[in-house]
């Protein structure tokens, strides 16, 4: 556990880890045995073995991890890994956001070092709000230890989340240049796909003076009788299956196909280029189908556009990468919708002209003007994504508001008080009264409570951070306030915050407080 002068994080219940080690190495010496005496013969009971093994050893792993922390540093210790650590070379303890399946947060422990790299400590670890206490005190811990033997660079506890600067952009890379990888590999096969085609309809019947080595491009018919059909069902196939096994045994058909036939067809098999693509009887006609070059083009342009989303995330993470490692970046989102509208004019474009776009007037001018407005949605998404500083889009003095004209603006005080219990309010009424929060938008005052501006004092405004939560919008700012010594945050947009605090009265401070903090 922790003491003043040293922090000790073990794994729980590593008394059942350890009975699992040892269920392990009897499952491994089951599989050794069984072997030995089968010849080298794996069976049942050698798998079962081997299986048991492997859970011991996941279990060896994490019965063996110790983290630790006294005056000289932190050590870390996994059964493939050791870390060891002096405060001075440490810059900050932060905490790392994973997520899990279900939308599981997982909070971890990252340690920054003075040239930049960071590690991840495996403990503590908190998988749920019922650990997350015994996870906060030993952080608490780490960070006394580290303000006492070292030199933090923040005060406050950064925290790191999907959301923040300090997260990195290789998955979001990865992604952008894989999907580009398929559109390019798309559009490549789009005039293969195209020439296969049109070769198919200009085809024309083989005759007899047709040379052998040109029959595989002229169209040859031999007739055959159904035996049989097989109709799949779900995902299986479905086949037709002719008698004699002429011109094939069996011959792999769509569901529609095999369904239009009955045993005993007479119908003429049409092969092309050595395969069968057509398949004629009195009743129905079965046709391969050939991916047109549309549809191609469609895919290849379907997968250009989406990998503009990871690609705007990870220019957002560029266009942020000045601020701090726990500070939001703005939503790609407005990117997202300039590349969802790009999507109404685009794919339709692709899949009625996917390779006669220089030749077609209609086109070049559907794909100029589709372009153009396509430039105008990512300017706008550009600046809709800017990087807002606190004090950016804060509404005039010329903006005089009637004392007795009731506004509700959407805002939230993070911490739960007396006038905010268990974070009931969602928005803020000014005018027609003393400053209130309140459950709903408006209008009236029902249920609303007064908020104590008299016991207020500003600290300062900032961008929101990793530690701030994710139920606050990305675009809002939050003001810090002191309620009678107690630390209060409230959050809204930057102009709403901003008459909020004017209304607040009181709570106001020097203009200089209003700036970013580092």
């Amino acid at each position: 556990m922790t003491s003043g002068r040293e922090v000790t994080c073990r794994p729980l219940r590593t008394r059942v880890l350890w009975f699992l080690v040892g269920l392990g190495a009897a499952g491994a010496g089951l599989a050794v045995v069984r072997m030995a005496y089968r010849g080298g013969l794996v069976d049942v009971g050698a798998c079962l073995g081997l299986l048991v093994a492997l859970v011991g050893v996941a279990c060896l792993y994490g019965a063996t991890i110790e983290v630790s922390a006294d005056a000289y540093g932190l050590r870390s210790r996994t059964l493939l890994r050791r870390l060891s650590v002096p405060w001075r070379d440490v810059a900050d303890l932060r905490v790392y956001v994973q997520y899990g399946r279900h939308g599981q947060e997982i909070h971890r422990i990252s340690v920054m070092l003075r040239g930049g790299r960071s590690r991840r400590l495996p403990l503590p670890l908190s998988g749920s709000r019922d650990d997350r206490p015994d996870f906060d005190a030993k952080l608490d811990a780490l960070r006394a230890l580290h303000r006492r033997y070292g030199a933090p660079e923040s005060s406050h506890v950064p925290v790191l989340s999907y959301r923040t600067a300090g997260r990195g952009s290789a998955v979001s890379l990865s992604l952008c240049a894989l999907l580009l990888a398929g559109a390019g590999l798309a559009a490549w096969f789009v005039p293969v796909v195209e020439s296969e085609k049109q070769a198919w309809t200009s085809a024309a019947a083989c005759t007899a003076e047709t040379p052998a080595s040109e029959r595989g491009q002229c169209l040859t018919t031999l007739p055959a009788v159904i035996t049989r059909t097989e109709v799949g069902t779900g995902k299986r196939r479905s086949w037709l299956y002719f008698a004699d096994s002429r011109p094939l045994d069996r011959l792999s058909v769509s569901q529609e196909g095999a369904q239009g036939f009955q045993p005993g067809d007479r119908v003429t098999v049409t092969v092309w280029r050595r395969q069968v693509r057509e398949v004629t009887g009195e009743h129905h006609v079965w046709r391969e189908h050939f991916t047109g070059a549309g549809e191609l083009a469609v895919i290849a342009a379907g997968c250009a556009l989406g990998a503009g989303v990871p690609g705007s995330r990870a220019l957002l993470r560029r266009r942020g990468r000045r601020l701090p490692d726990d500070e939001v970046l703005p939503s790609a989102l407005p990117f997202a919708g300039a590349l969802a509208a790009t999507a109404l004019w685009l794919l339709p474009l692709c899949y009625l002209h996917p390779t006669s776009l220089p030749s077609s007037p209609v086109a070049l001018t559907w794909a100029a003007s589709g372009s153009l407005a396509t430039l105008g949605l990512f300017a706008w998404a550009w600046r809709a994504t800017r990087i807002r500083t606190p004090g950016d889009g804060a509404v005039t003095e010329t903006a005089q508001e009637s004392p007795e004209e009731e506004v509700f603006l959407a805002a939230r005080f993070l911490e739960p008080t007396d006038y905010n219990p268990n974070n009931f309010g969602t928005h803020i009424v000014l005018g027609g009264g003393p400053p209130a929060t309140t459950a709903h938008p408006g209008p009236g005052r029902f249920a609303a409570r007064r908020i104590p501006v008299e016991r207020l004092t500003l600290k300062g405004v900032r961008r929101l951070r990793g530690s701030d939560g994710d139920a606050v919008p990305r675009s809002w700012h939050i003001a810090e306030l002191d309620d009678a010594g107690e630390p209060v945050r409230l959050a809204a947009s930057p102009a709403d915050l901003t008459r909020i605090i004017r209304a607040l009265g009181p709570a106001r401070a020097p203009a200089g407080t209003t700036h970013r903090e580092s």
